[in-house]
């Protein structure tokens, strides 16, 4: 069973294109916007299970310039 996940972005000024290019680079990270509005950078993601959707979710949150996450998991 695949799992995926939107993953809505709030960043330092200036840093939502940096933290949107370094998040394509990362495993499962399928498509990564640098957007307008509350959030700064919206991630899609796909793991295979919800603990390897948890374990990406965590080295999201290591990337430079990030102050805030909200993660909503598609069903």
């Amino acid at each position: 069973m695949s799992v995926a996940a939107y993953v809505m972005v709030q960043t330092e000024m200036g840093k939502a294109w940096n933290v949107s290019e370094t998040a394509l680079k990362m495993d499962g990270v399928k498509a990564a916007h640098a957007v307008t509005g509350i959030y700064d950078v919206i991630i899609y993601m796909e793991a295979s299970n919800l603990e390897a959707l948890k374990d990406n979710i965590t080295k999201i949150h290591d990337i430079k310039g990030i102050q805030r996450t909200q993660t909503a998991v598609s069903l």
